[in-house]
């Protein structure tokens, strides 16, 4: 019932910069918290950040510092700030959602590539 829907992946050279979007629509009512994960090949999926709608940010320590998450509540969108890109952040993102009062369900987006590389 929510989709999402993310942007912004591209190739970089390792000190760069990119920003994720990730747009949410459909029962976008009582969602909870919206975050991005990621995925490099061969290892599992990994919390990068998560906003809660109250505000409050979680970051992976191996971003703390040159990500930053930021939030959209009348557009329905999350964004990413990618700073100092590093080879290791070479991954598929991956834009989550949590929604429900009682039962709460996650929701994926389809991903976007973000690949560092010289």
């Amino acid at each position: 019932q929510v989709q999402l829907v993310e942007s912004g992946g591209d190739l970089v050279q390792p000190g760069g910069s990119l920003r994720l979007s990730c747009a949410a629509s459909g029962s976008i009512f009582s969602i909870n918290a919206m975050g991005w994960y990621r995925q490099a090949p061969g290892k599992q999926r990994e919390l990068v950040a998560t906003i809660t709608s109250g505000g409050a940010i979680k970051y992976a320590d191996s971003v703390k510092g040159r990500f930053t998450i930021s939030r959209d509540n009348a557009k329905n969108t999350v964004y990413l700030q990618m700073n100092s890109l590093q080879p290791e952040d070479t991954a598929v993102y991956y834009c989550n959602a949590v929604r429900g009062r009682y039962i709460i369900t996650n929701y994926w987006g389809q991903g976007t590539q973000v690949t560092v590389s010289s």
